[in-house]
Protein backbone atom coordinates (compact mmCIF):
# COMPACT_ATOMS: atom_id res chain seq x y z
CA UNK A 1 0.00 0.00 0.00
CA UNK A 2 1.55 3.09 -0.82
CA UNK A 3 2.05 6.09 1.48
CA UNK A 4 -0.13 8.20 -0.34
CA UNK A 5 -3.41 5.94 -0.01
CA UNK A 6 -2.54 5.23 3.17
CA UNK A 7 -2.97 8.68 4.24
CA UNK A 8 -5.88 9.47 2.22
CA UNK A 9 -7.34 5.91 4.02
CA UNK A 10 -5.97 6.85 7.39
CA UNK A 11 -6.90 4.29 10.83
CA UNK A 12 -8.92 2.07 7.52
CA UNK A 13 -5.56 1.24 6.17
CA UNK A 14 -4.41 -1.22 9.22
CA UNK A 15 -8.50 -2.79 9.77
CA UNK A 16 -7.22 -6.14 8.31
CA UNK A 17 -5.22 -6.14 11.56
CA UNK A 18 -8.99 -6.22 13.62
CA UNK A 19 -9.74 -9.20 15.41
CA UNK A 20 -11.58 -11.83 13.14
CA UNK A 21 -14.13 -12.23 16.11
CA UNK A 22 -17.44 -10.91 15.73
CA UNK A 23 -21.12 -11.23 16.71
CA UNK A 24 -22.56 -13.59 14.02
CA UNK A 25 -25.77 -11.83 14.26
CA UNK A 26 -27.16 -10.33 10.95
CA UNK A 27 -25.02 -8.24 9.86
CA UNK A 28 -27.89 -5.72 8.14
CA UNK A 29 -28.18 -7.11 4.90
CA UNK A 30 -31.70 -9.35 5.10
CA UNK A 31 -31.09 -10.76 0.90
CA UNK A 32 -27.46 -11.05 0.13
CA UNK A 33 -27.75 -12.46 -4.05
CA UNK A 34 -24.52 -14.36 -4.83
CA UNK A 35 -24.21 -14.49 -8.56
CA UNK A 36 -21.93 -17.58 -9.40
CA UNK A 37 -21.76 -20.17 -7.60
CA UNK A 38 -18.94 -21.46 -8.58
CA UNK A 39 -15.85 -22.11 -6.04
CA UNK A 40 -16.21 -18.92 -4.82
CA UNK A 41 -19.46 -17.97 -4.74
CA UNK A 42 -20.17 -21.17 -3.91
CA UNK A 43 -18.06 -21.06 -0.64
CA UNK A 44 -19.83 -17.63 0.23
CA UNK A 45 -22.68 -19.44 0.65
CA UNK A 46 -21.58 -21.95 2.74
CA UNK A 47 -20.08 -19.82 4.82
CA UNK A 48 -22.75 -17.79 5.22
CA UNK A 49 -25.17 -21.02 6.33
CA UNK A 50 -22.40 -22.41 8.53
CA UNK A 51 -22.10 -19.09 10.51
CA UNK A 52 -25.69 -18.87 10.89
CA UNK A 53 -25.87 -15.27 9.28
CA UNK A 54 -29.80 -14.51 9.19
CA UNK A 55 -29.91 -13.83 5.57
CA UNK A 56 -31.50 -15.24 2.56
CA UNK A 57 -29.18 -16.31 0.47
CA UNK A 58 -30.69 -15.90 -2.88
CA UNK A 59 -28.38 -17.45 -6.16
CA UNK A 60 -27.85 -17.12 -9.69
CA UNK A 61 -25.96 -19.60 -11.96
CA UNK A 62 -26.91 -22.35 -14.38
CA UNK A 63 -30.22 -24.30 -13.58
CA UNK A 64 -28.08 -27.50 -12.51
CA UNK A 65 -25.86 -25.82 -10.19
CA UNK A 66 -28.63 -24.15 -8.45
CA UNK A 67 -30.55 -27.25 -8.05
CA UNK A 68 -27.00 -29.15 -6.51
CA UNK A 69 -27.01 -25.48 -4.65
CA UNK A 70 -30.32 -25.49 -3.27
CA UNK A 71 -30.43 -29.23 -2.12
CA UNK A 72 -27.41 -28.89 -0.03
CA UNK A 73 -28.79 -26.25 1.93
CA UNK A 74 -26.32 -23.27 0.32
CA UNK A 75 -28.91 -21.16 -1.07
CA UNK A 76 -32.66 -20.69 0.27
CA UNK A 77 -33.87 -20.03 -3.75
CA UNK A 78 -32.25 -18.89 -7.02
CA UNK A 79 -32.92 -17.80 -10.75
CA UNK A 80 -31.02 -18.32 -14.06
CA UNK A 81 -32.32 -14.88 -14.69
CA UNK A 82 -29.88 -12.29 -13.36
CA UNK A 83 -32.24 -9.33 -12.47
CA UNK A 84 -34.60 -11.75 -10.87
CA UNK A 85 -32.49 -13.18 -8.78
CA UNK A 86 -30.68 -9.66 -7.98
CA UNK A 87 -33.68 -7.66 -7.50
CA UNK A 88 -34.80 -6.86 -4.13
CA UNK A 89 -31.35 -7.97 -2.80
CA UNK A 90 -29.60 -5.39 -0.02
CA UNK A 91 -25.89 -7.21 -1.19
CA UNK A 92 -24.89 -8.64 -4.69
CA UNK A 93 -21.86 -10.44 -4.52
CA UNK A 94 -20.38 -11.11 -8.04
CA UNK A 95 -18.27 -14.55 -7.69
CA UNK A 96 -18.31 -14.70 -11.97
CA UNK A 97 -14.75 -14.68 -14.11
CA UNK A 98 -13.61 -11.21 -14.66
CA UNK A 99 -15.08 -10.33 -17.95
CA UNK A 100 -18.64 -12.06 -17.06
CA UNK A 101 -17.83 -9.71 -14.06
CA UNK A 102 -18.07 -6.66 -16.58
CA UNK A 103 -20.48 -7.57 -18.27
CA UNK A 104 -23.19 -8.09 -15.06
CA UNK A 105 -22.44 -4.75 -13.84
CA UNK A 106 -24.38 -3.16 -16.68
CA UNK A 107 -27.28 -5.18 -16.15
CA UNK A 108 -27.40 -4.37 -12.73
CA UNK A 109 -27.64 -0.45 -12.60
CA UNK A 110 -31.13 -0.93 -14.19
CA UNK A 111 -32.13 -4.17 -12.03
CA UNK A 112 -30.55 -3.37 -7.99
CA UNK A 113 -32.29 -0.69 -5.46
CA UNK A 114 -30.07 2.20 -4.97
CA UNK A 115 -29.26 1.64 -1.43
CA UNK A 116 -27.88 -1.76 -1.96
CA UNK A 117 -23.90 -2.48 -1.92
CA UNK A 118 -22.52 -4.59 -4.56
CA UNK A 119 -19.37 -6.15 -4.97
CA UNK A 120 -17.01 -8.67 -6.70
CA UNK A 121 -14.46 -11.25 -6.32
CA UNK A 122 -12.23 -10.66 -9.19
CA UNK A 123 -9.08 -11.49 -9.27
CA UNK A 124 -8.26 -8.16 -10.85
CA UNK A 125 -9.80 -4.58 -9.98
CA UNK A 126 -9.06 -1.70 -11.41
CA UNK A 127 -11.17 -2.17 -14.93
CA UNK A 128 -13.88 -3.26 -12.87
CA UNK A 129 -13.79 -0.73 -10.36
CA UNK A 130 -13.93 1.74 -13.11
CA UNK A 131 -16.73 -0.07 -14.95
CA UNK A 132 -18.61 0.17 -11.82
CA UNK A 133 -17.79 3.77 -10.90
CA UNK A 134 -19.51 5.07 -14.55
CA UNK A 135 -22.08 2.34 -14.31
CA UNK A 136 -23.45 3.32 -10.48
CA UNK A 137 -22.62 6.91 -10.34
CA UNK A 138 -26.26 7.78 -9.39
CA UNK A 139 -26.88 3.76 -8.01
CA UNK A 140 -26.34 1.36 -5.61
CA UNK A 141 -22.54 1.66 -4.19
CA UNK A 142 -20.09 -0.38 -5.83
CA UNK A 143 -17.18 -2.09 -2.99
CA UNK A 144 -14.52 -3.67 -5.57
CA UNK A 145 -13.46 -6.83 -3.89
CA UNK A 146 -10.54 -9.94 -3.66
CA UNK A 147 -11.03 -12.94 -1.49
CA UNK A 148 -7.68 -14.52 -1.64
CA UNK A 149 -8.18 -17.88 -1.18
CA UNK A 150 -9.01 -19.12 -4.36
CA UNK A 151 -7.20 -22.88 -5.17
CA UNK A 152 -6.79 -24.81 -8.59
CA UNK A 153 -10.03 -26.52 -8.87
CA UNK A 154 -13.39 -24.56 -9.35
CA UNK A 155 -17.11 -25.24 -9.72
CA UNK A 156 -19.61 -25.56 -7.09
CA UNK A 157 -18.51 -29.43 -6.03
CA UNK A 158 -15.24 -27.57 -5.06
CA UNK A 159 -16.72 -25.11 -2.68
CA UNK A 160 -15.84 -25.33 0.98
CA UNK A 161 -17.78 -23.48 4.24
CA UNK A 162 -14.26 -22.50 5.83
CA UNK A 163 -12.77 -21.34 2.69
CA UNK A 164 -12.16 -18.28 3.92
CA UNK A 165 -10.60 -19.34 7.27
CA UNK A 166 -7.94 -16.98 7.96
CA UNK A 167 -7.05 -15.30 4.10
CA UNK A 168 -6.85 -12.40 3.26
CA UNK A 169 -10.07 -10.43 1.44
CA UNK A 170 -8.99 -7.20 -0.58
CA UNK A 171 -11.34 -4.49 -0.46
CA UNK A 172 -10.87 -1.68 -3.13
CA UNK A 173 -13.46 1.44 -2.89
CA UNK A 174 -14.33 4.20 -5.19
CA UNK A 175 -13.05 6.65 -2.42
CA UNK A 176 -12.19 7.27 1.10
CA UNK A 177 -15.58 8.15 1.94
CA UNK A 178 -17.11 4.83 1.17
CA UNK A 179 -15.14 3.32 3.79
CA UNK A 180 -18.02 5.10 6.66
CA UNK A 181 -20.45 4.50 4.69
CA UNK A 182 -22.99 1.78 7.02
CA UNK A 183 -23.34 -0.61 3.88
CA UNK A 184 -19.20 -0.93 3.65
CA UNK A 185 -18.92 -1.41 7.05
CA UNK A 186 -21.60 -4.11 7.79
CA UNK A 187 -19.89 -6.05 4.60
CA UNK A 188 -16.66 -5.83 6.60
CA UNK A 189 -18.50 -7.40 9.66
CA UNK A 190 -19.56 -9.85 7.09
CA UNK A 191 -16.36 -10.95 5.82
CA UNK A 192 -15.37 -11.41 9.56
CA UNK A 193 -17.88 -13.85 10.28
CA UNK A 194 -16.96 -16.08 7.58
CA UNK A 195 -13.49 -16.08 9.26
CA UNK A 196 -11.62 -13.36 6.77
CA UNK A 197 -9.40 -10.60 7.45
CA UNK A 198 -10.13 -7.47 5.28
CA UNK A 199 -7.61 -5.27 3.55
CA UNK A 200 -7.78 -1.79 2.23
CA UNK A 201 -6.35 -1.09 -0.66
CA UNK A 202 -6.40 1.15 -4.32
CA UNK A 203 -7.26 -1.34 -7.20
CA UNK A 204 -4.28 -0.37 -9.35
CA UNK A 205 -2.32 -1.05 -6.43
CA UNK A 206 -3.68 -4.42 -6.17
CA UNK A 207 -3.40 -5.22 -9.94
CA UNK A 208 0.50 -4.77 -10.03
CA UNK A 209 1.03 -7.39 -6.51
CA UNK A 210 -1.53 -9.30 -7.69
CA UNK A 211 0.25 -9.15 -10.92
CA UNK A 212 3.76 -10.37 -8.99
CA UNK A 213 1.87 -12.64 -6.05
CA UNK A 214 -0.81 -14.22 -8.05
CA UNK A 215 -0.64 -14.11 -11.40
CA UNK A 216 3.31 -15.12 -12.03
CA UNK A 217 2.82 -17.47 -10.36
CA UNK A 218 0.14 -19.29 -12.14
CA UNK A 219 1.90 -18.66 -15.93
CA UNK A 220 5.25 -20.01 -13.94
CA UNK A 221 3.50 -23.59 -13.58
CA UNK A 222 1.57 -23.30 -16.94
CA UNK A 223 4.65 -22.61 -18.73
CA UNK A 224 6.76 -25.30 -17.03
CA UNK A 225 4.13 -27.59 -17.33
CA UNK A 226 3.81 -26.89 -20.80
CA UNK A 227 7.51 -26.87 -21.72
CA UNK A 228 7.66 -30.35 -19.80
CA UNK A 229 4.98 -32.00 -21.86
CA UNK A 230 6.50 -31.07 -25.55
CA UNK A 231 9.74 -33.21 -24.07
CA UNK A 232 7.49 -35.70 -23.11
CA UNK A 233 6.32 -36.22 -26.71
CA UNK A 234 9.42 -38.24 -27.87
CA UNK A 235 9.68 -40.71 -24.50
CA UNK A 236 13.02 -38.98 -23.81
CA UNK A 237 11.94 -37.42 -20.54
CA UNK A 238 10.52 -39.94 -18.01
CA UNK A 239 7.54 -38.10 -16.01
CA UNK A 240 8.22 -41.38 -13.14
CA UNK A 241 10.98 -38.99 -12.12
CA UNK A 242 8.72 -36.18 -11.38
CA UNK A 243 9.10 -36.23 -7.90
CA UNK A 244 7.35 -33.83 -5.03
CA UNK A 245 8.70 -30.97 -5.75
CA UNK A 246 8.33 -30.68 -9.38
CA UNK A 247 4.23 -31.81 -8.74
CA UNK A 248 4.11 -28.99 -5.84
CA UNK A 249 5.85 -26.06 -8.58
CA UNK A 250 2.87 -27.22 -11.50
CA UNK A 251 0.11 -27.71 -8.70
CA UNK A 252 -1.49 -24.43 -10.61
CA UNK A 253 -1.26 -25.47 -13.83
CA UNK A 254 -4.97 -27.52 -13.25
CA UNK A 255 -6.49 -23.93 -13.18
CA UNK A 256 -9.24 -23.07 -15.64
CA UNK A 257 -7.93 -21.16 -18.82
CA UNK A 258 -11.66 -19.84 -18.74
CA UNK A 259 -10.41 -17.86 -15.42
CA UNK A 260 -7.28 -16.82 -15.93
CA UNK A 261 -8.31 -15.72 -19.92
CA UNK A 262 -10.22 -12.89 -18.36
CA UNK A 263 -7.26 -11.60 -15.41
CA UNK A 264 -4.65 -11.75 -18.24
CA UNK A 265 -6.46 -9.73 -20.37
CA UNK A 266 -7.88 -7.11 -17.68
CA UNK A 267 -4.44 -6.87 -16.21
CA UNK A 268 -2.30 -7.45 -18.90
CA UNK A 269 0.45 -4.28 -18.85
CA UNK A 270 1.36 -5.60 -14.90
CA UNK A 271 1.82 -9.01 -15.99
CA UNK A 272 4.22 -8.39 -18.48
CA UNK A 273 6.30 -6.08 -16.29
CA UNK A 274 6.19 -9.23 -13.72
CA UNK A 275 6.79 -11.41 -16.92
CA UNK A 276 9.87 -9.19 -17.50
CA UNK A 277 11.10 -9.29 -14.21
CA UNK A 278 11.23 -12.69 -14.43
CA UNK A 279 12.87 -13.66 -17.24
CA UNK A 280 15.70 -10.79 -15.94
CA UNK A 281 15.86 -13.11 -13.14
CA UNK A 282 16.10 -16.50 -15.46
CA UNK A 283 18.66 -14.55 -17.41
CA UNK A 284 20.85 -13.51 -14.52
CA UNK A 285 20.27 -17.25 -12.99
CA UNK A 286 21.21 -18.72 -16.34
CA UNK A 287 24.75 -16.41 -16.08
CA UNK A 288 25.58 -17.12 -12.68
CA UNK A 289 25.12 -21.07 -13.08
CA UNK A 290 28.89 -22.06 -12.36
CA UNK A 291 30.07 -18.75 -10.24
CA UNK A 292 29.75 -18.48 -6.77
CA UNK A 293 27.58 -15.49 -7.24
CA UNK A 294 24.50 -18.30 -7.47
CA UNK A 295 24.79 -18.71 -3.58
CA UNK A 296 23.47 -15.20 -3.65
CA UNK A 297 20.41 -15.63 -5.29
CA UNK A 298 19.54 -18.64 -3.07
CA UNK A 299 20.10 -17.02 -0.21
CA UNK A 300 17.91 -14.05 -0.94
CA UNK A 301 15.04 -16.33 -1.89
CA UNK A 302 15.84 -18.07 1.60
CA UNK A 303 15.30 -14.95 2.85
CA UNK A 304 11.56 -14.51 1.19
CA UNK A 305 10.70 -17.74 2.81
CA UNK A 306 11.50 -16.99 5.74
CA UNK A 307 9.28 -13.76 6.05
CA UNK A 308 6.59 -15.80 4.49
CA UNK A 309 6.29 -18.21 7.20
CA UNK A 310 6.94 -15.12 9.59
CA UNK A 311 3.28 -13.70 8.33
CA UNK A 312 1.66 -17.02 8.24
CA UNK A 313 2.33 -17.41 11.71
CA UNK A 314 0.75 -14.27 12.84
Amino acid sequence: MSQQWEERLGPAAHRHKESASVSLQSPNFERITLVGLGLIGGSWALALKRRGIRAERVGSDRPSVLKQATACGAIHRGSSNLATAARGADLVILATPVGTILHHLDVLKSCVSPHALITDVGSTKWQICERARAAFENGPLFLGGHPLAGRECSGFANADAKLFDGATYVLSPHAARDLQDPRVKAFERLIRAVGARPFIMDASEHDRAAAFLSHLPQLVATALASAIIEETLSDALPLRLAASGFRDMTRLAESPYSVWRDICQTNREKIEEAVEKLISKLRTLKRRLATPELEKEFEQARRLRRRLEKLGSR
